[in-house]
């Protein structure tokens, strides 16, 4: 039995396991999952904790990065609910469904037989009140190629809602059709409650890595806002399946930037921006859903991509304050190259794998210039977005300005804004303020290496307080309240600096 994939339950007092839960304690999560895999090789595991709600434990599946998978079949990321007390499992969803299921027509060739993947990596959410859980799904085996997997292929990178008790599915919608960007659903969807027009709405808010927020209907799964399905570029990889349209809400508009343009590029001076542009003048430009391209090293090398790899949000996700309707989420403005090359016999099944073209021995294509990236700040933000209107309230840089910005010699005399820094973080919502973590580090004026625990006035965005940290936030903030006294604790960790928890205690001030 694989350590890394299996459901273990400890009675809460003795830290003991519970003999009566499958074998003495442990479930083994290879097995019972309609599919047959090697006990010891198999490509999945987890990567979010199990959810429990009532007598029920859902567990989805996380598999390995697929920039360049050794075979186009996979194991596939099926989602099961267990009994709390037995074990036992209750039901399975089928991410991709069987043959006699629905959504089997949208794998074209008989692919969903084959293709693997398509797990829940990130949390899972549940209304124990309606009886549904909702799923956020991963694409299918092959980040960036999908050439043996044609179709639109439910339910990759859809948002599913199956009944709690029966795992049977109640609704979806599917936020990207045949994915070749590795925008898996990266964060548990938010379940909030609002009022459209005058209408209270059970709803539920999608962050995603494209910075796009989706915002559904709960309930049966209709966009709040109009979604339209927009033409998009369509791409010219030997082999490939490309969709001519893809999702995209009217409302909100996207709350950070995706795609690439020459707009995007740094214009501290005039000398930067015409380095950057010739440096990006390698490379493919277009909005978000622009496909990848097979590198060459006359150009394109690669699709420009805003965001990529770890997304505008990623499985930080956002947070909701149910006093004002408002949804908080922070976002990282980082750019990458999407670029395929052909995979070498034996290394990949598939034609093509992520890769780009040789610059030559000891030469590397960088998208920065004198140490900068060619893409101009905010490097990271956090957004205010009302979710009773669809429209953004504030957003500000969150983090403070990186060191190779603030000492590069290229911006001496210059007066920089705080840029922003870029991580995966998640944000807390108190009564009053809005309180997140910087990701990685920055010297300070004392000459300290670490990051800031920040708060800001949930209503305008305003700083309203910092505490330095000896590095930066790796877990979202969480609040509790002992003897009268509210306390945030918050993950840390990072290169050179082990994981731990640290504990502040909010203070009122009395001007």
């Amino acid at each position: 039995m694989t350590p890394g994939y299996r459901l273990v339950a400890l009675d809460a007092k003795s830290g003991n396991p519970v003999p009566s839960f499958g074998v003495q304690g442990v479930v083994d999560l290879r097995l019972d999952d309609d599919q047959e895999m090697d006990l010891t090789t198999a490509d999945i595991g987890l990567h979010s904790t199990a959810i429990v709600a009532g007598n029920m434990v859902i567990v989805g599946a996380a598999h390995s990065s697929g920039e360049a998978p050794k075979h186009k079949a996979n194991v596939k990321g099926y989602v099961r609910g267990f009994d709390v007390r037995t074990g036992k499992r209750l039901w399975i969803f089928h991410t991709i469904p069987r043959r006699d299921e629905f959504g089997y027509e949208t794998w074209e060739n008989g692919a969903a037989d084959y293709t693997g993947n398509t797990g829940v990596w990130a949390q899972i959410s549940v209304d124990e009140e309606l009886g549904l859980a909702y799923l956020p799904v991963e694409l299918p085996t092959g980040d960036y190629y999908g050439g043996d997997r044609p179709g639109s292929s439910l339910f990759a990178e859809s948002v599913v809602a199956v009944d709690l008790k029966t795992g049977q599915r109640k609704w979806h919608y599917q936020l990207v059709h045949h994915g070749l960007w590795d925008f898996d659903i990266p964060c548990a969807p938010v379940l909030v409650d609002i009022t459209v027009n005058g209408k209270p709405v059970r709803a539920l808010a999608q962050a995603t890595k494209q910075s796009i927020l989706y915002v559904l209907n709960r309930e049966n799964g209709q966009p709040i806002w109009p979604i339209v399905e927009r033409p998009v570029p369509q791409g010219d990889v030997p082999g490939e399946w490309y969709s001519p349209t893809q999702p995209i809400p009217t409302k909100p508009k996207f709350y950070d930037r995706n795609g690439s343009s020459i707009d995007e590029l740094i214009d501290f001076t005039p000398e930067l921006r015409a380095q950057a542009m010739k440096v990006a003048s390698q490379y493919k430009l277009g909005p978000v859903f622009t496909p990848p391209v097979v590198s060459k090293i006359d150009g394109p090398l690669g699709t420009l991509m805003v965001g990529w790899p770890f997304g505008g949000s990623d499985w930080g996700g956002g947070s909701y304050d149910p006093q004002s309707h408002m949804f908080y989420v922070f976002s990282q403005g980082t750019v990458g190259s999407l670029g395929l090359i052909k995979s070498n016999a034996g290394d990949s099944e598939a034609r093509f794998v992520f890769g780009m073209a040789s610059a030559g021995k000891g030469k590397f294509h960088r998208l920065t210039v004198d140490g900068l990236s060619i893409l101009k700040p905010p490097y990271g933000k956090i957004s205010a977005i009302d979710l009773d209107t669809g429209e953004i309230v504030w957003q500000v840089p969150h983090g403070e300005t990186p060191d190779e910005i603030r000492n590069n010699p290229a911006l001496k005399g210059l007066t920089i804004p705080r840029t922003g820094r870029p991580g995966i973080i998640g944000v807390l919502t108190t009564k009053t303020l809005l309180i997140a973590g910087e990701g990685g580090i920055f010297t300070n004026g004392a000459g300290q290496k670490g990051a800031l625990l920040r708060a800001y006035d949930k209503k305008t965005g305003r700083d309203a307080g910092a505490v330095f940290m000896p590095s930066g936030q790796s877990g979202s903030p969480m609040t509790y309240m002992c003897n009268g006294k509210q306390y945030i604790v918050v993950a840390i960790g990072g290169q050179d600096y082990p994981g731990e928890l640290l504990a502040f205690s909010l203070r009122i001030d009395s001007k």
